[in-house]
């Protein structure tokens, strides 16, 4: 499993054909408290660079956009009783949704955990 990240601070995590996609830690210490999490559609196709999803915390509320294209398999359901799960566990239990890529070629345009890092740190 490989983990890749975006400049807008989105993860995904690929295993095979499927990628689990998240916000980074990053991302929700500067949201503050998520109150809201609104998801794709199981089955919705998405394109690399849309917004599939709408993180709202009592700072603002945040588009999420999908770090590649494909079918969205599934959505956490967890979120909607606990949506604080992408404060606690932002990188595990708090993923936002799954995707079964349709281009994994996508992937080679993303940073991987290092350059990531060094990104954030240049902000």
């Amino acid at each position: 499993m490989t983990t890749y990240f975006t400049k807008d601070h989105e993860w995904i995590s690929v295993d095979g054909p499927l990628g689990t996609v998240g916000i980074t830690d990053y991302a929700q210490e500067q949201l503050g408290d998520i109150t809201f999490v609104e998801l794709p559609g199981e089955g919705d196709s998405i394109a690399k660079g849309d917004s599939v999803s709408v993180v709202d915390s009592v700072k603002a509320a945040s588009d999420v956009y999908t770090p590649v294209s494909g079918e969205v398999r599934e959505a956490n359901a967890a979120l909607a009783d606990e949506p604080e799960l992408v404060n606690s566990k932002p990188e595990g239990e708090g993923w936002l949704f799954k995707v079964l890529l349709s281009d994994a070629a996508e992937l080679d345009g993303l940073m991987d955990e290092a350059a990531y890092k060094a990104y954030v740190e240049s902000l």
